[in-house]
C-alpha cells in the first residue's frame, strides 16, 4: 500500500471513531431539542383545546337553556358557530403533531368521533328530542376527554418536572373552570323543574368541592404568580356576584323553590366562566413560553455542540490534509529522486567513469563533489534525514565508482605499459629471425624457425589484446583495402591450430576497407581461436563468406559439443554490449571481440547449429566493406547457376602460416607449414609463395591485394625489397601461375551451394579440408556420414542467401528497390 494510502488510512479511522463518539454524545441533546419541539408543539394545540372547551362550555349552556325553555335559538345558533370556528382551528394544529403521548393520543382520537358526532347532537337540542341529561351527559364526555388531553402531554418523553407541574396546573384550571360549567348547568336544570331534588343538590355540591380541589392543585403546582392572577380575577365585581348566587343557591334546600331568576343566574356564571378563561389563557401563554424558551435554549445548545463538533472535525481534516500533504509531496519527492539516481543518475555517472579519460586528473573526492546532491529534500525531520543519508550514499558510490575508475585506469596503463614492452620484444625477437632466415637454407632448421615465427605472431595477437583491453588498438593502420580472403588467412595464420581451418565458400569481389583490416583480422583470430579450442582435433573448422544485400556475413562453423541455450544468451548478450572496464581474464577474447566489434558497428552472434558444435555469425555493415582488389589470376569458369557478373574463391584448407615475408624458394624443409597469402608480423598483407613440403622448388603465389609477388621488386604494402630479398628472389626458380581449384568441393554441389541434378551418379558428401599428411599419402577417402555436419549447412546458407540475390538480380530489380523491400520488412 502507498503511503498516501496509509496516511489516509490513519486520519480516517481516527475521524470516524471520533465522529461516532460525537453523534453518541450528541444524540441526548439533539433528542432532547427535538422533544421540546415536540413538546411546544403539543403545548400550542393545548392552548386551542383550551379555546375549544370554553366554546362547547358555552355551547352547552345555550343547548340546555334551549331544551329547558330558558333560552333562545339565536343564542344556541351563535354559540354553535363560535364552536365551529374553534374546531376548525383545532383540525388545523393537531396536524402538525408527530408524537403524543399514548393517554393524550387517546383523548385526541375521542374528541375526533365527537366532533363528527356534533351536528346530529345539535339537531336533536333544535328539536327538542333530548333530555337535559343526556345533552349535558355528551357535552360533558367530549369536555373531559380535552382536558385529559391537556393533563396527558405532560406525560410525553424529555418534559422537565417543572414544565410537566406547569402543564398540569393549566389542565387543573381548565377542571375547575368545568366544574363550575357543570354547577351552572345543574342549576339550570333544578330551575326547570321547580327546585334541587336530593340527587340534583349533591351533584351540586360535588361541583363545589371539585371547583376547590381544582384551584387547589392549580396554587400546589403552579407558580406564585398564577395563584396571584386567579385570587385578583376573582376578586372582582362580576366573580363576587356568581360567588354570592351561588352561596344563595347553596342555601336553598332540596324540595324548595330557587329564588334565583334563571336569567340573573346564566348571566352571572357566564361572567365568571368569562374570567377563569381569561386567567386560562394567560396561563396558557405562560407555559407556551416557557416550554418555547426550553425549547430554543436546547437548539442552541444542541446546535452549538454539532457546530463544536463539527469545526473540530474540520479542523482535525485539515490539519490532517495539509501535513499529509506536505509529507507525501516530500517521500514523492524523495522518491523520484532515489528511482532517478537509481535508474538514470547513477547508471549515467558510472558509465561516464567507465569510458578511458574520464577522471581528467580529478581525485574521487572532486567527482563526488562535482556530481551535487540529487535530493533536494533537506530538514530536520526524519524525512530530511533520509534525505541527507540518501546524498551521502550517493556521494559515497561516485567516489567509490571515481575510485575504481581510477584503478582501471591505472591498471590499464599497466597492462599498455606491458604490451607495448612485449610488442618491443616480440618486434627484437621477429628482426632476430629474419636475420637466422636469411642466412639458413636447411630445411629442418627453416621449419623450426617457422614455428617460431608462427609463435612470435600468437605473441602479438596477446599483446594486442591487452592493447584492447587497455582501451587502445593497432597502431598500424593499412594503406590499401583487401579482400575478405586474405584477411581471413591472415587471421588463421594467428591460431595455433590453424591446419584445421578450411575455407568454404566465399563469395568474390568482398573486401575489407584498409582501416578496420587489422580489427577484422582480429575479431576472426579468435573466433578461429575458440573454434579450434572448443571441437574435435581430427575436426575442420569450416569458414564461409557471402554478401547479404550492403552488408557481408562471414560464418565461422564448428563440430565442438556446442553451448547450452542460457550460456550461449549470456555470451551473445556480452558480444552485444561490451563490458566496461578490464572485464574477465578467462573470458579475454569475448571482451576484445565486443570491444573490436562496437567499435566499426560488426555483429558478432553464436548460434546454434542443426548438427553438432556452434555457428559464430559476423555481420560486416556497409562501412567496414569496400571493394575487393583485382586479382591477377584468371577467374574460374561460373558453374552453371551461377549469378553473372559475381565469381565464387575456390573452397580450400589453410596448409599452413607460410612465412610472413618473403622466402627464398626452396628454403622449406618437408613438413614446413606452407605460405599463403596473409597479414604480416607487422600488421600488413605479405605475398609470401607456396611452399613444397617435398622440398621442390615452391611457386611463388600473386597477392589478393594486387601487390606484386616473386617477381615483382615490392611486396605486398607497395615498399621495394630489401636487397637480400633481391638477391633471394634472382637466385628462385620461374614461378608458375596458381591454378584454380574445382569450384565447389562438395560433389553434386555448385560453387554457391545449390545441388546440381546428376543421372544415376550416388549421393556425395562433402570432404572438408584434410591433413597434409593425407594429401600426401594419397590415401583413399573414407566415406562421408549420411548426415549434414555444421559446415555444410553453412555452405548451403550461403548458397541460399546468393540464389536470393541471382533470382532478384535476373528481375532486373535495382538497389532502391532492394533498400525498399528491406525496409518494408
Amino acid at each position: 500500500m502507498k503511503i498516501n494510502r496509509r496516511l489516509v488510512l490513519l486520519v480516517t479511522v481516527p475521524l470516524v471513531v471520533a465522529v461516532t463518539f460525537a453523534v453518541l454524545a450528541l444524540a441526548p441533546a439533539t433528542n432532547q431539542a427535538l422533544q421540546a419541539n415536540r413538546l411546544t408543539t403539543m403545548v400550542d394545540v393545548a392552548s386551542s383545546v383550551s379555546e375549544l372547551t370554553h366554546h362547547l362550555q358555552r355551547e352547552r349552556a345555550a343547548a340546555t337553556a334551549l331544551v329547558s325553555t330558558q333560552g333562545d335559538t339565536d343564542s344556541f345558533r351563535e354559540t354553535s358557530n363560535a364552536t365551529d370556528k374553534s374546531v376548525a382551528q383545532f383540525r388545523s394544529q393537531i396536524g402538525s403533531l408527530s408524537s403524543v403521548p399514548g393517554t393524550a393520543q387517546a383523548a385526541l382520537d375521542r374528541i375526533d368521533r365527537f366532533i363528527d358526532e356534533m351536528p346530529s347532537l345539535r339537531a336533536q337540542v333544535r328539536s327538542g328530542g333530548s333530555t337535559v341529561t343526556a345533552l349535558t351527559f355528551g357535552y360533558r364526555i367530549v369536555i373531559a376527554d380535552l382536558i385529559d388531553y391537556r393533563d396527558g402531554i405532560a406525560q410525553a418523553d424529555g418534559v422537565d418536572a417543572d414544565v410537566a407541574d406547569r402543564i398540569r396546573a393549566a389542565a387543573a384550571l381548565s377542571r375547575a373552570s368545568e366544574h363550575m360549567g357543570q354547577q351552572q348547568v345543574a342549576v339550570m336544570k333544578a330551575q326547570a323543574t321547580g327546585g334541587f331534588t336530593e340527587a340534583s343538590k349533591r351533584t351540586f355540591e360535588a361541583t363545589r368541592i371539585g371547583y376547590t380541589e381544582a384551584t387547589g392543585a392549580l396554587f400546589d403546582l403552579g407558580p406564585a404568580q398564577w395563584r396571584t392572577w386567579l385570587e385578583r380575577t376573582l376578586s372582582g365585581p362580576k366573580a363576587l356576584e356568581a360567588r354570592r348566587l351561588e352561596d344563595q343557591v347553596a342555601r336553598t334546600a332540596p324540595d324548595k323553590e330557587l329564588t334565583v331568576t334563571p336569567k340573573k343566574w346564566q348571566q352571572a356564571t357566564a361572567d365568571r366562566q368569562a374570567i377563569l378563561r381569561s386567567v386560562e389563557s394567560r396561563i396558557d401563554e405562560s407555559v407556551l413560553k416557557t416550554v418555547t424558551e426550553t425549547r430554543t435554549s436546547l437548539a442552541w445548545l444542541a446546535g452549538a455542540e454539532v457546530a463544536l463538533v463539527l469545526l473540530t472535525l474540520i479542523s482535525a481534516v485539515v490539519v490532517a490534509i495539509r501535513l499529509g500533504r506536505v509529507m507525501i509531496r516530500r517521500l514523492r519527492d524523495l522518491r523520484n529522486a532515489a528511482h532517478e539516481v537509481a535508474h538514470t543518475g547513477l547508471p549515467r555517472v558510472m558509465t561516464e567513469l567507465s569510458q578511458p579519460g574520464a577522471l581528467s586528473g580529478a581525485t574521487p573526492e572532486q567527482v563526488a563533489e562535482r556530481s551535487g546532491n540529487p535530493v533536494k529534500t533537506t530538514g530536520l525531520d526524519e524525512i530530511g534525514e533520509v534525505g541527507e543519508a540518501f546524498n551521502a550514499v550517493h556521494h559515497e558510490a561516485v567516489r567509490l565508482a571515481a575510485q575504481q575508475a581510477h584503478i582501471h585506469e591505472q591498471f590499464a596503463e599497466t597492462l599498455v605499459g606491458v604490451a607495448r614492452r612485449g610488442a618491443q620484444l616480440t618486434t627484437v625477437m621477429v628482426s632476430e629471425l629474419d636475420t637466422v632466415q636469411r642466412d639458413e637454407a636447411d630445411p629442418e632448421r627453416m621449419k623450426t624457425l617457422f614455428a617460431l615465427d608462427h609463435l612470435a605472431i600468437r605473441m602479438e595477437r596477446n599483446t594486442n589484446n591487452l592493447l584492447v583491453l587497455g582501451g587502445y588498438g593497432h597502431g598500424r593502420v593499412r594503406s590499401a583495402d583487401i579482400s575478405c580472403s586474405t584477411v581471413i588467412v591472415a587471421a588463421a595464420q594467428q591460431i595455433e591450430r590453424f591446419d584445421r581451418v578450411s575455407l568454404g565458400v566465399i563469395e568474390s569481389g568482398i573486401g575489407i576497407a584498409a582501416r578496420v583490416v587489422h580489427d577484422v583480422a582480429h575479431i576472426l583470430a579468435e573466433l578461429l581461436d575458440n573454434a579450434t579450442r572448443f571441437s574435435p582435433p581430427d575436426k575442420q573448422v569450416g569458414v564461409a563468406v557471402w554478401r547479404l544485400w550492403d552488408r557481408a556475413v562471414v560464418q565461422i562453423v564448428d563440430e565442438g559439443v556446442g553451448i547450452t541455450a542460457e550460456r550461449r544468451a549470456n555470451l551473445n548478450k556480452g558480444l552485444l554490449e561490451p563490458k566496461s572496464g578490464i572485464g574477465d581474464v578467462r573470458s579475454m577474447g569475448l571482451h576484445v571481440v565486443a570491444r573490436l566489434a562496437a567499435r566499426h558497428g560488426i555483429v558478432v552472434e553464436l548460434r546454434d547449429s542443426s548438427g553438432p558444435g556452434t555457428i559464430a555469425e559476423v555481420t560486416l555493415p556497409a562501412n567496414v566493406l569496400a571493394a575487393a582488389p583485382q586479382e591477377t589470376t584468371p577467374p574460374a569458369q561460373g558453374s552453371p547457376g551461377e549469378r553473372p557478373g559475381v565469381r565464387y574463391e575456390a573452397p580450400r584448407p589453410i596448409t599452413g602460416p607460410g612465412p610472413l615475408r618473403r622466402q627464398p624458394a626452396g628454403a622449406g624443409a618437408p613438413g614446413a607449414p606452407g605460405g599463403q597469402n596473409g597479414i604480416g608480423r607487422n600488421g600488413d598483407a605479405a605475398a609470401a609463395g607456396d611452399y613444397n613440403p617435398g622440398g621442390d622448388s615452391g611457386s611463388a603465389g600473386s597477392s589478393r591485394d594486387g601487390s606484386r609477388g616473386s617477381d615483382g621488386s615490392r611486396g605486398s604494402d607497395g615498399t621495394k625489397g630489401s636487397p637480400a630479398d633481391e638477391r633471394e628472389r634472382s637466385n628462385a626458380p620461374s614461378q608458375h601461375p596458381v591454378h584454380a581449384e574445382p569450384v565447389s568441393r562438395i560433389a553434386g554441389v555448385s560453387s554457391s551451394g545449390l545441388p546440381l541434378r546428376q543421372r544415376n551418379t550416388p549421393k556425395q558428401w562433402p570432404t572438408l579440408g584434410k591433413r597434409d599428411g593425407e594429401q600426401r599419402s594419397g590415401a583413399a577417402p573414407k566415406p562421408s556420414p549420411r548426415r549434414r555436419d555444421s559446415r555444410q549447412v553453412s555452405d548451403v546458407l550461403a548458397a541460399y542467401a546468393q540464389g536470393i540475390n541471382r533470382s532478384t538480380g535476373h528481375r532486373g530489380r535495382s538497389a532502391t528497390d532492394d533498400d525498399t523491400q528491406r525496409s518494408k520488412k
